[in-house]
């Protein structure tokens, strides 16, 4: 009985409707004392439902008809799991589509606020505001330490700034929601797929496409803090261009001796077109950022 179980189990789990099928089955032998044929239930079950009834022995051959190998296992399974597999699936499934994973109007403010910050890249009036208004705040820090300590400061600022941001913004229990979701129905493709069931892989393609908004909404919970990140970031690195390409760093600060390069200038190339400046900022920041993640242990992926 437990092996007809753990089949029967692992049957309603892999399609939640072979329970309906069995609960079928079950019905029209008299709770297993008959014997039934095809003809007996096609009204009710697909032909990938029998198949899959007879390829793990719940139905057994006996001569032209089949019978219940084990109804008491059959009995106990659709007494424990009456209809609740597919209801919670479902439910599961609705819950991610309902939740609130829209931005609010101050993420699409923000958003607005990054793409025009943007063009202080490439328009020299924006930099000359940003790098202004910014100079306001880092100026005075500026004049105390070293240039190249001042880009230090900000880069695990702005790194702190990110890793909060991510934690606070990123809702990781409805990420890993997402991704259980999807390796789910991956799951049963590929088990479909060993089987040779059409049928059930219809099915699955059915639930993958409804699936395609979990796409969407991962996409959106990655992305919020993303923008709030660039939305207090780009001022920042605008300054430090500013600083460097318009020639407000102190003349005796255009020359540092940097690791692994030795002695250049801000605006040398170090890494392709990159110059110094750029890839100095991006090693303080990434560096510093993984020892605060790990030090206030701050989870940015779902696990």
């Amino acid at each position: 009985m437990a092996r007809t179980a753990d089949k029967i189990e692992s049957l309603i789990a892999d399609d939640p409707a072979m329970a309906d099928a069995l609960a079928v089955v079950y019905d029209r032998t008299d709770g297993g004392s008959d014997r039934i044929e095809w003809a007996d239930v096609n009204d009710e079950l697909t032909s990938g439902q029998w198949g899959r009834l007879i390829e793990k022995d719940v139905l057994e051959s006996v001569g032209d008809e089949f019978r219940l190998a084990d109804p008491a296992a059959v009995e106990t399974a659709l007494d424990d799991e009456p209809t609740t597999t597919t209801v919670t699936t479902d439910t599961d499934a609705d819950d991610l589509d309902a939740d609130e994973s829209s931005w609010t109007k101050w993420d699409k403010l923000a958003a607005v606020g990054a793409a025009g910050l943007f063009l202080g890249y490439s328009q020299t009036a924006v930099r000359d505001v940003v790098g202004g208004t910014v100079d306001l705040l880092l100026g005075p820090i500026d004049g105390v330490v070293p240039f190249y300590m001042v880009v230090l400061v900000v880069a695990v600022l702005t790194g702190l700034f990110t890793t909060l941001l991510q934690a606070n913004l990123m809702d990781m229990e409805k990420m890993s929601a997402y991704q259980e979701r999807m390796k789910a129905i991956q799951e049963k493709r590929k088990q479909a797929k060993e089987r040779g069931d059409d049928e059930a892989l219809e099915q699955i393609r059915e639930e993958q496409m409804d699936a395609m908004g979990d796409q969407l909404g991962m996409f959106k919970e990655q992305f919020r803090p993303m923008v709030w990140t660039m939305f207090f970031t780009i001022p920042v690195f605008l300054w430090i261009y500013w600083m460097v390409l318009d020639g407000h760093v102190s003349s005796g600060e255009w020359t540092i001796v940097a690791p692994l390069i030795g002695e250049a200038r801000w605006t040398t190339k170090v890494l392709g077109p990159m110059q110094l400046w750029i890839v100095w900022y991006f090693l303080c920041s990434m560096s510093f950022t993984q020892v605060l993640r790990k030090a206030l242990n701050i989870q940015t992926t779902p696990t």
